[in-house]
């Protein structure tokens, strides 16, 4: 299958399935329809939107998908695929419900364990960022525009990333706002130590791996639990943008389509 076919198609789905969440979330008789899923997590109706809206466009193409609001099948069934779409439709439903405009459509396509493409969607903020990588070729970029932006558009308006930041002593750590840990605590702190000035950005959702990968903040750790769909298009884009994104314990980068799809502690920088 042709990446930049592949590539088109993540785009295209990220966009739509954003149109269908801010159609939901600008509708102010809507209350969202908020249930808990069996890990007390919230889901919502614009959840499930985006899911159907994005397989709707995934699956004529016949490569498996993982999507966090799918049907998660053993891995004696996963670990045959060589390739999978990992797909997180709402990346940040909390941030969703706080109506804080934090949350993303988050699309990777994985080989061999490998982010190798990744698109994610910003929709309150109109901003995409997309990566892939294959073989020696690498890129990844920045684009603001609509919902409602043909892909043609996003090429047009896509610039290459991480952008050139002024020169200063400033050290940017990101980190989650909703799951800051005393292990990310202690990390600062280090930097701290390291650093002669160093600024904590809080941020929800995978817009924090974007930051990094854009090149507006440093490093974000994360020693706290996500899973595969969290991450896996921020790890193909930061990764495309040339930073690394590594599990804290082995120094070597996230593998995806594990038996367990519970990602370890990684940092990315």
């Amino acid at each position: 299958m042709d990446l930049n076919e592949l590539l088109e198609v993540a785009i295209r789905a990220s966009l739509e399935a954003g149109k269908d969440i801010l159609d939901i979330y600008n509708d102010p008789s809507q209350d969202f329809g908020i249930e808990k899923k069996s890990d007390n997590s919230p889901l919502t109706l614009a959840d499930k939107a985006s899911h159907r809206c994005i397989m709707q466009h995934l699956e004529p193409f016949g490569i498996p998908v993982l999507s966090e609001e799918g049907k998660h099948l053993p891995y004696e069934i996963r670990q045959q695929w060589r390739e999978l779409w990992v797909v997180d439709p709402l990346d940040g439903t909390k941030e969703f419900i706080k109506k804080n405009g934090e949350f993303t459509v988050n699309i990777a396509l994985v080989q061999e364990g490998d982010p190798i493409l990744g698109v994610i969607y910003v929709p309150v903020k109109e901003t995409l960022y997309y990566g892939y990588r294959i073989e020696e070729n690498q890129r990844a970029f920045k684009a603001i525009v609509s919902s409602l932006a043909s892909v043609d558009e996003v090429f047009q308006k896509s610039i290459p990333i991480p952008l050139q930041r002024p020169e200063d002593d400033l050290f940017r750590v990101v980190a989650s706002r909703s799951h800051m840990s005393p292990e990310t605590l202690a990390y600062v702190e280090e930097m701290k130590r390291i650093h002669p000035q160093v600024e904590l950005v809080s941020s929800g959702s995978s817009i924090k791996i974007c930051l990094v990968a854009e090149g507006v903040a440093d490093a974000y750790p994360r020693y706290a639990p996500t899973m595969e769909w969290d991450t896996a298009a921020g790890d193909a884009i930061a990764r495309a943008a040339g930073k690394t994104v590594i599990n804290v314990q082995t120094g070597h980068p996230l593998k995806y389509n594990k038996p367990d799809l519970l990602n370890p502690w990684f940092l990315v920088e």
